[in-house]
């Protein structure tokens, strides 16, 4: 079974090549715009992991983080934020990780496997 990776961007450029690279990489990929499409879309499609922007209309990936993390259906999900603004207080508000933009297509699906790989290691320890 694929595995699904719900992306939470407003860029439509940015948003279209993760896609197309995680599809290449044989993932699931649904999408979302703004902030409260992406916790509608992540209630309904309950992601495998969450590629979330920060800066995003409506509603700040700070905010969208802290909702999901307060939802038992996500709070487990790993949430790795894509942003040009790579700061260490991402993991303070519940983000699992960071991807920095522009993303490298060559580099991207490796990253974003480590976040599958280390959440797959803590459900073993459990």
């Amino acid at each position: 079974m694929k595995r699904k990776i719900l992306i939470i961007e407003d860029n439509e450029h940015n948003l279209y090549l993760a896609k197309y690279i995680l599809e290449q990489s044989n993932y699931e990929v649904f999408s979302a715009l703004d902030g409260p499409s992406g916790i509608e879309m992540a209630n309904l499609v309950k992601p495998d992991l969450i590629l979330l922007d920060i800066q995003l209309p409506v509603m700040d990936g700070y905010t969208v983080a802290r909702n999901l993390r307060e939802n038992s259906c996500l709070a487990d999900t790993p949430i790795v934020a894509v942003t040009a603004y790579a700061m260490p207080e991402v993991i303070k508000v519940g983000y699992d990780g960071c991807i920095e933009k522009p993303i490298n297509p060559d580099t991207f699906v490796a990253k974003v496997c480590r976040h599958f790989t280390v959440r797959d290691q803590q459900r073993k320890g459990k």
